[in-house]
């Protein structure tokens, strides 16, 4: 009797040693959001978003000259994916965070590097033409307003975005939004949840 449950008693503890699903469905399982795109990196290369299969993805679309909420939301989202890193290092390093400009007449590639670098190392800039980056704000949730030419001043704009920090899986769809407003603590606890 000892030898049937002693190599069972093994098998649970070693599964409970692993990272444990959550007992909820993700909050946006089943929603419509995302989909292939190709933009232009900050290296001045094409990126895609099936570039990334089989990682997870954080997608944020913002402005490199945005004077408050896209640095503080994108500095709070790299300090949580950090310190995510710091007690899941493996479980971290799947994750692929990402940085859409909707800005491209100012955000050069290196304005872009800049930005990103700024935050994280692996965080990834990129832009494209007005009609590109409509349909892919569109196909994420997301949206924004440029102000045309005309209506520029000389001291610079503002561009109106909204301002979500969305997770993806390995497999292109949306788990959750990152909880930026409350901090890089509550963003590294979301990331524990559903990054496996």
């Amino acid at each position: 009797m000892l030898r049937f449950f002693a190599p069972l008693a093994l098998s649970l503890s070693i599964a409970a040693c692993g990272p444990s699903a959550p007992a909820d469905p993700p909050p946006l399982e089943g929603a419509a959001l995302g989909g292939d795109f190709t933009l232009t990196g900050e290296d001045g290369n094409q990126v895609s978003w099936n570039d990334f299969a089989g990682q997870y993805r954080t997608i944020y679309f913002g402005y490199a000259f945005c004077p408050d909420v896209c640095p503080t939301d994108n500095q709070r989202a790299m300090a949580g994916l950090r310190q995510f890193a710091e007690e899941h290092p493996d479980r971290a390093a799947k994750v692929q965070p990402l940085f859409v400009s909707v800005d491209p007449d100012r955000d050069t590639p290196e304005v872009l590097t800049q930005f990103t670098d700024a935050f994280h190392p692996r965080l990834i800039g990129m832009t494209g033409s007005p009609d590109d980056l409509e349909a892919t704000a569109k196909e994420f949730g997301a949206s924004f307003s440029v102000p045309p030419p005309e209506e520029r001043g000389e001291a610079g704009y503002l561009v109106g975005h909204s301002n979500l920090t969305l997770l993806f899986g390995p497999d292109g769809k949306p788990l959750a939004t990152l909880p930026t407003d409350l901090g890089p603590q509550a963003v590294a606890a979301e990331l524990e949840k559903w990054v496996r």
